[in-house]
């Protein structure tokens, strides 16, 4: 379990290995409410509900109607009318796929989990947790999405009477912020290369509408902070192992020296 102490030192490591980390903006100081929504089907696996509990990592949204939420709002309006024909083809790509996949592109053809049973393991993993603690915040803050507010817009993932309540935070950005920390771990010659593909994947949130600016820091605070726990947990030191000499055999990094 993480003390307080310890998280702070997690964040650290977390900004100095890759400068993904960033605070979740910090606009009120109104406690965030306790949830009544259900539980989520999934449980996490390797972490506890104290590591991540998202009163000790994240600070509360703007609330609705402040004027820091129409800030926040203004910013979404624009990414959503103004991105390219392209842009917005790309987010709506990037919308249908939550999963590591989305670092293909970065890493090229040799990186295919098929292939890489190993790492398809670890990355699992990774998913998992971070979905549940990014499901776990969804539940504690109850963000209205950005489409509460603007009829206009037709968010990427519509689905009729979908519950608008779970923008805080992003669950596809605290993916990739998460997926791409440990990959940038495992492969470091690729690290800035996946942060990039971090936060374009993050901001085509932003492009369908679905997720205000401030919920993206959120998204990046948590899923760094679950990627550097995950790769500091000694349950996760074999298969960490694993993942190096196969992706090191795939030719997608260099061996590591041996002392």
């Amino acid at each position: 379990m993480t003390n307080r102490h310890g998280l702070r030192t997690v964040l650290l490591v977390a900004c100095s290995a890759l400068c993904l980390a960033a605070p979740a903006l910090a606009q009120t100081s109104v406690a965030p409410a306790t949830a009544t929504m259900a539980r989520p089907s999934k449980t996490l696996k390797v972490l506890s509900e104290a590591d991540v509990n998202p009163a000790r990592m994240l600070s509360a949204p703007p609330e609705d109607g402040s004027d820091a939420q129409k800030r926040d709002l203004a910013q979404v309006q624009a990414a959503y009318t103004q991105s390219s024909p392209d842009r917005k083809a790309r987010a709506e790509w990037d919308d249908k796929h939550e999963d590591a996949t989305i670092f293909a592109g970065t890493l090229g053809p040799g990186f295919d989990l098929a292939r890489l049973p190993e790492t398809a393991k670890l990355l699992a993993l990774v998913q998992n947790d971070q979905s549940v603690a990014a499901n776990i915040a969804k539940r504690v803050y109850l963000r209205n999405r950005p489409w509460v507010f603007d009829a206009g817009m037709k968010p990427c993932d519509y689905k009729p009477n979908a519950n608008p309540r779970t923008s805080f935070p992003s669950g596809h950005a605290t993916l990739g912020y998460s997926v791409g920390y440990v990959l940038g771990t495992l492969i470091p010659e690729r690290a800035q290369a996946l942060q990039d593909r971090a936060g374009d994947y993050a901001y085509s949130r932003m492009v369908c509408g679905d997720h205000y600016p401030s919920d993206i820091e959120a998204s990046k605070a948590l899923g760094v902070a679950v990627g550097v726990m995950l790769m500091q947990s000694p349950k996760l030191a074999p298969m960490i192992a694993a993942a190096r000499t196969e992706l090191a055999a795939a030719h997608l990094t260099a061996p590591m020296a041996v002392h």
